[in-house]
């Protein structure tokens, strides 16, 4: 390498992160997202055709949103302009539709604005955008790390097409490290640096993903250990020094986004599916990532109710326990507990009856005639009631055999409990056979 070449290398590290120095400028160089921009696939398709239309880049850090408008920003013949929606209001945005109407009046260029963190744009803010993405003035790239369907207007999301970036695998983040320690230009190519298996193993799990993540704990590693700078020792990177460059993982986990809603339903439904591993497994991500212990306790009281029901009643009752001592003890040691009642549940019986009982009947009082109280169920309690003819006719299970005295309680014929015959509900189902072969034995006369 030239001395000039060389000095070039240096200034560039020293400005520029690896991550940023590293991404990629073609198609061909773009890791992971395969589904869609694989060979073939339709945005690789509309960008190899320059047919590129108003777009939602949707995925956590990391996945190449960003890195992906890049290389439209290289492939397009149209105009680029690229904003980040933190840094810029409405008369920035206005300048650049208005520049975009006279491109398309004065050239018939179009131009694509790439809108960073779109999320971040309030609805009014949003609604700026609308006409000229409707008229086709503008192609909108937008990028969020936010569900769209939930931070971005509806009348935007109707005119996009939604890409969903999902975390790069294992496999292709170690491809990125490869090629960052191999390449001349940009990365380490002129390093004498080894990177162990184990260490690179280690990059590619715990950055969850995260190209830039893996990039710049890499960089960490190298840089750590390079002395003077110069190029000429040789760098070890261990698993121990991996460990140190990364540090502890931060995890994606908005507490009021999309990540909130998709691990406490994984939660919940793991609980459902009689799954301790995995119910255990979304407690520790939530609880990791800060979520209010509370708020996961109200949901394991909610699902001893709704998921295992009368299938074990105590379910209900440690479930209780643990939100009341959670609220007492507080996190550390609430992790305790909160496992407890999870595991609990999760190995339970299950049964929905109660919770299938309530929404039929909901559903029908909402819908339906509204049932009169039958007269000899109606209070007695107050004077004038035996002149209304309340409760007259009624009879005291307590007086009967059994306790069970053929009785209307409801005014119709309808059935909205259907125990299971499962745990506590299969005696319930016992019960209640045995109470209607009475009943109806006793209005036989037998």
């Amino acid at each position: 390498m030239d001395l000039f070449s060389q000095q070039r290398h240096q200034n560039l590290s020293r400005v520029e992160p690896l991550a940023v120095r590293m991404r990629p400028r073609s198609l061909d160089e773009f890791v992971g997202q395969q589904s869609f921009i694989g060979e073939g696939k339709l945005l690789r398709r509309m960008l190899e055709a320059d047919r590129i239309t108003s777009a939602l880049f949707y995925g956590p850090p990391g996945t190449g949103k960003t890195s992906l408008a890049r290389v439209i920003a290289n492939t397009t013949q149209a105009r680029f302009e690229h904003v980040n929606a933190a840094g810029v209001g409405v008369k920035e945005i206005r300048g650049i539709l208005n520049a975009a109407r006279e491109g398309v009046e004065n050239q018939g260029r179009r131009t694509i604005l790439f809108v960073d963190e779109l999320h971040r744009f309030n609805r009014s803010q949003q609604d700026v955008l609308l006409n000229d993405v409707e008229e086709g003035v503008i192609i909108l790239i937008g990028a969020t790390t936010e569900n769209p369907f939930f931070s971005v207007n509806a009348p935007l999301v109707s005119r996009s097409q939604i890409f969903q970036f999902e975390p790069l695998s294992p496999d292709e983040v170690k491809n990125l490290l490869d090629r960052a320690l191999k390449d001349k230009g940009r990365g380490f190519g002129y390093y004498r640096v080894k990177l162990t298996e184990e260490a690179a193993d280690h990059l590619a799990t715990t950055s969850d993903g995260d190209a830039r993540r893996a990039l710049t704990a890499l960089e960490i590693a190298v840089l750590s250990q390079s002395g003077d700078g110069t190029q000429t020792q040789e760098i070890t990177v261990s698993l121990e020094v991996a460990v140190e460059s990364i540090q502890r993982k931060a995890i994606n986990y908005d507490s009021g986004g999309d990540a909130h809603c998709d691990t406490i339903s994984a939660f919940i439904k793991s609980i459902r599916g009689s799954d301790p591993d995995a119910a255990v497994y979304w407690l520790a991500r939530m609880l990791e990532a800060g979520e209010d212990p509370r708020f996961i306790a109200r949901r394991i009281v909610i699902s001893a109710a709704e998921d295992i029901g009368n299938a074990d009643p105590r379910g209900l009752v440690l479930a209780q326990a643990a939100a009341d001592a959670t609220q007492m003890v507080g996190m550390p040691e609430c992790q305790l507990l909160l496992a407890q009642a999870t595991i609990y549940l999760a190995c339970a019986p299950k049964s929905n009856a109660s919770a299938t009982a309530i929404w039929s009947a909901a559903e029908d009082v909402r819908t339906g005639r509204t049932l009169p109280v039958p007269k000899h169920l109606r209070s007695t309690g107050y004077s004038g009631a035996k002149n209304l003819g309340s409760g007259e006719g009624y009879r005291y299970p307590h007086d009967a055999q059994d306790a069970i005295v053929p009785q209307d309680y409801l005014g119709i014929d309808k059935v909205y409990f259907t125990p299971s015959d499962r745990g506590a509900e299969a005696r319930m189902r016992d019960y209640l056979a045995f109470v209607r072969r009475k009943m109806g034995d006793k209005l036989q006369g037998k």
